[in-house]
């Protein structure tokens, strides 16, 4: 494949935030984080090659939102109907959120044309 311009990119990483759970902005971080790590760390184990070229590319991520659990884990659903690769973060309860709390899910690295078709109309968060 030949080099791409600036500004393009094959791969990327969605996480998908619940905007109903009022986070604060530090909390909210620490969960974006957590869902990028953990789902790159998937692909890094499950299939290298896919992993690396989303590094070579600088990474790219987006951070969208959806309003409650459930529309969190219908697009979970959508996401693994298509063959992508998805994980649900849960908070361990030990600031603001009781333990279990699901809130949010990182979707790829995954070939971006993929990931629009289930995160493309979600607003950014």
């Amino acid at each position: 494949m030949g080099r791409l311009s600036r500004g393009e990119y094959r791969y990327k990483l969605v996480v998908v935030v619940r905007s109903d759970l009022k986070m604060s902005k530090g909390k909210l971080a620490v969960q974006v984080a957590h869902a990028a790590v953990t789902a790159f760390y998937e692909l890094l184990r499950e299939r290298p090659e896919e992993a690396r070229m989303w590094l070579e590319e600088g990474q790219p991520k987006i951070v969208c939102k959806v309003g409650s659990e459930a529309e969190l884990m219908k697009l979970l659903e959508r996401a693994r109907e298509l063959g992508l690769k998805g994980v649900v973060i849960r908070d361990a309860g030990l600031t603001e959120l009781p333990p279990g709390t699901i809130t949010c899910i990182g979707l790829g690295p995954a070939p971006r044309e993929l990931l629009d078709r289930v995160t493309g109309s979600l607003p950014l968060l």
